[in-house]
């Protein structure tokens, strides 16, 4: 008689995993799932957190050959240069392929043109597409996570894109049992998001756990800032501070990177990474939440970019 061993939740069983394996193996799975699917992924990678994890897990997901993909960036011209920095020594530190889009080219060709505030987030939809387009992309990796923002909330982990890279949350697949259907028709592609069950918790636990390097605008330091709808802004060439806007010297950090226009530091004393989960665990707010102007642009600003072709 044979006797099958059963584990329960709880248990210190060794092959019991935990919350962060559990996700990360979902993750390489993805992974391995695309590479099997589609003829030419890509990633999308900004030296943002959630970006700076996927490609870890990309690397994990095919040790020890490389990563079997290029990465793309969409360069509003109003990045941190601190993050830029950390996308290029990454990229060459991994002997990666690195596609840049460019919105300040599109501006200076009169494709695009300035918005009155300033910001470029939304500018990115034209040049991402384009170059989807005419790189013949037909997966495209983000770090669009659930729990961020309500029109993220309605993504499954592969969602189609069509011709025009456009999303209708109607033609949205079923995704029972973690099976990916990659099918789709010619000029289509697909937007995979290998993050999309993980929490900002989860994502700085994990980088925790792994001791992968950030840019340290991650962390608690003293930068000029200036209060703006709420937010404390760094002045730049984008177009602040304004008039009646007062630059002044705090300890602050940033929980997410993007446009400097739009994206806000918050006020904090993290200076390490034991106090940023911290800091994190208490929170009642999203990092997009609490930190990204262009997301409040309208009670439904994302899904109406995601609709455009954005992420």
């Amino acid at each position: 008689m044979t006797t099958v061993a059963t584990v329960e939740e709880g248990t210190d069983s060794p092959y019991a995993l935990s919350h962060l394996d559990a996700l990360e193996s979902e993750a390489v799975h993805i992974f391995r799932e695309v590479a099997g699917e589609f003829e030419k992924p890509v990633i999308l990678f900004s030296g943002g957190k959630d970006s700076i994890v996927m490609l870890h897990l990309a690397l994990k997901a095919f040790a020890p050959a490389p990563v079997p993909f290029a990465l793309l960036h969409v360069d509003t011209g109003h990045n941190f240069p601190e993050v830029l920095d950390y996308r290029d020594r990454t990229v060459a530190r991994h002997g990666l392929r690195l596609h840049v889009a460019s919105v300040q080219d599109y501006i200076d060709r009169g494709v695009l043109k300035e918005r009155p505030d300033g910001t470029r987030n939304p500018l990115q939809t034209v040049p991402l597409t384009d170059t989807i387009r005419e790189q013949g992309f037909d997966a495209v990796f983000g770090g669009g996570r659930r729990d961020e923002e309500k029109a993220r909330a309605k993504e499954r982990v592969f969602s189609l894109r069509d011709e025009f890279s456009q999303w209708d949350p109607r033609r949205q697949r079923p995704e029972l049992w973690n099976l990916y259907n990659g099918r789709h028709a010619p000029g289509e592609h697909v937007r995979v998001f290998p993050l999309s069950n993980w929490t900002e918790l989860d994502v700085w636990q994990y980088i925790a756990r792994e001791d992968i390097e950030l840019p340290q605008i991650y962390y608690a330091h003293e930068r000029e800032v200036f209060k703006r709808g709420g937010m404390w802004l760094t002045a730049g060439e984008w177009g602040g501070p304004k008039d009646g806007e007062t630059v002044e010297k705090r300890l602050v950090r940033y929980r997410t990177v993007g446009d400097m226009s739009c994206t806000g530091a918050v006020d904090s004393e993290a200076d390490t990474i034991e106090k940023v989960i911290t800091e994190i665990a208490a929170s009642r707010l999203t990092e997009r939440g609490a930190t990204r102007a262009d997301d409040k642009l309208s009670e439904a600003a994302m899904e109406d970019r995601k609709r455009e072709g954005y992420f």
